[in-house]
């Protein structure tokens, strides 16, 4: 389970002032999976990353499963696997099997355990033929879900996804929606696709470092389409 209690977080500003890039978020999200819509900079990433530490909040507080992702950071990203929108953030090394083995070296395995492990991992989402090939061959679909499988390998309690369709094609797209969609995993999506956000059990919009809606998927989209015919001044 997750849980903001008062999260924020702030920024340097341009002359030495804070800027305050996400407003005070609170809430608790049992639901297998959450969905996160809003514009461009709006706040949707900061909020995510607060779920596995890769951003931590100024005041208040993130917590998952009871772990604090302040004082528990290790912990907490031992239960938390992020995939981003790019996969070539994440694909470090040279070969499809190594990127693998590279993301179960925590475990308590021999080298030639985790290679075989990677192995069967890549067999179940139909990667195992790339297995020795270059990961700069892979075309940006097969990245993609070689970043997820990479991740999914440790076997995460939560998954967290920032918008990884929004560089795919049509058939790509199609195809990792439905894999997220196949997942046990409680799993939070960052997404500009609004049929992949109606897919979920909960849906939040960000809008201006702000959560300015927070339930039902198709209430969500109604709301979000509704900021898209208001003016885009700044605040």
């Amino acid at each position: 389970m997750i849980e903001f209690e008062s999260a924020d977080v702030v920024v340097p500003g341009p002359g030495g002032e804070d800027v305050r890039i996400l407003e005070p978020v609170t809430g608790t999200f049992p639901e297998r999976r959450v969905s996160v819509i809003g514009p461009n900079g709006s706040g949707k990433s900061t909020l995510v990353r607060l779920i596995n530490g890769l951003a931590l909040p100024d005041s208040g507080a993130v917590r998952v499963n009871g772990l604090d992702t302040v004082t528990d950071g290790p912990a907490v990203r031992r239960q938390v696997g992020f995939v981003f929108t790019d996969p070539d953030a994440q694909l470090v090394m040279p070969t499809v099997v190594e990127d693998v083995v590279l993301s179960l070296r925590r475990l308590d395995l021999s080298t030639k355990d985790r290679r075989a492990r990677a192995l069967e991992v890549l067999a179940r989402y139909r990667l195992e033929h790339l297995a020795d090939v270059s990961v700069h061959a892979l075309s940006g679909g097969q990245k993609q879900l070689l970043a997820l499988a990479s991740v999914l390998a440790t076997e995460p309690r939560i998954l967290v996804c920032d918008e990884p369709t929004t560089l795919l094609d049509l058939r790509w797209r199609h195809y990792v929606d439905e894999l997220l969609d196949s997942l046990d995993q409680q799993t939070v999506i960052v997404t500009h696709d609004l049929d992949a956000a109606m897919r979920a059990d909960r849906t939040l919009v960000v809008d201006r470092a702000r959560v300015v809606f927070d339930g039902p998927p198709v209430e969500a989209v109604a709301f979000y389409r509704s900021l898209a015919g208001q003016s885009l001044e700044p605040r």
